[in-house]
């Protein structure tokens, strides 16, 4: 695959202060790309754009909101100004809230009526509310804001959906729920955008250790938890994954040489996760 395969090509990335999102932000501009690195959280995202920078890289960070269509709109405008019009866009903010995170794995009794801890039934529909819309809202608004300058320019969206939407975990509904309904408008997109020069599609991560989930999966002192045993047996490959391991797929998915007639697909990159039955 060539070296340069972006080169002239704008790509932004929503979610860029994140872990798996910055190695997609640096592996774009490895390529050649002009990366825009949206994040809420600017620190995160400038961070990671002076990395690429200090590389020869062309990178620029944004303060952005992605449930904030006036925010986007405004951002697309300056990166238009900095960079130019886009030509990838990775959709890749998104997560879960403990707020919206079940004690239990299964009903015990009582949970109908207890307040103390967290159950699917005092589950505070904002909170729920809030995961749903942050991943699909969250994917949504920026697709709606940036796929206008991709239209009959060979353009690619690529979205961020999960192990969540192929086996719902337990513990976490709400972004359950969200992430299969990525995967589901991943694909209404792909056939609404087939037309007109724009490829759709996402990959679904398996276990990779992020800022978000590490208190889920070890101890304060390293040690792995019950719920990173859970996984680790269930996953044939018996490792969490590592952030590199999605960057071929990253490639293969952006560029249209490789992929010019693969739209619509959710590429599991999982160690294996999706295909076992647990026998």
């Amino acid at each position: 695959m060539s070296q340069m395969i972006f080169e002239n090509k704008v790509a932004v990335v929503t979610g860029a202060g994140g872990v798996l999102c910055s190695s997609f932000a640096k592996e774009l501009a490895s390529k050649g790309a002009k990366v825009a690195l949206l994040d809420l959280n600017f620190e995160a995202a400038e961070t990671v754009a002076e990395e690429i920078r200090q590389t020869g890289g062309v990178a620029k960070a944004y303060r952005a909101d992605v449930l904030d269509r006036a925010c986007l709109d405004g951002l697309a405008k300056e990166i238009h100004t900095d960079l130019g019009k886009c030509d990838i866009l990775i959709n890749g903010a998104g997560g879960n809230s403990p707020r919206c995170t079940t004690a239990h794995e299964y009903y015990e009794e009582g949970d109908e009526v207890t307040q103390e801890i967290k159950t699917f039934f005092n589950l505070d529909r904002k909170d729920f509310d809030f995961v749903f819309g942050l991943n699909l809202m969250g994917t949504l608004l920026p697709t709606q804001v940036f796929a206008p300058d991709m239209l009959h320019r060979n353009g690619c969206i690529l979205n961020v959906s999960s192990m969540n939407a192929f086996r719902p975990l337990t513990k976490i509904p709400a972004y359950s729920a969200a992430k299969s309904a990525v995967s589901n408008f991943t694909q209404w997109l792909a056939v609404h955008f087939a037309g007109c020069g724009i490829r759709v599609n996402a990959i679904a991560p398996g276990f990779f250790v992020t800022k978000q989930n590490q208190a889920l999966l070890f101890h304060e002192d390293g040690t792995p938890t019950p719920r990173t045993d859970k996984i680790l047996r269930a996953t044939p490959m018996g490792r969490f994954g590592k952030p590199e391991e999605l960057l071929g797929t990253l490639n293969w998915l952006c560029d249209e040489k490789a992929s010019g007639f693969v739209t619509g697909v959710v590429v599991p990159v999982d160690g294996g996760f999706s295909a076992y039955s647990g026998v």
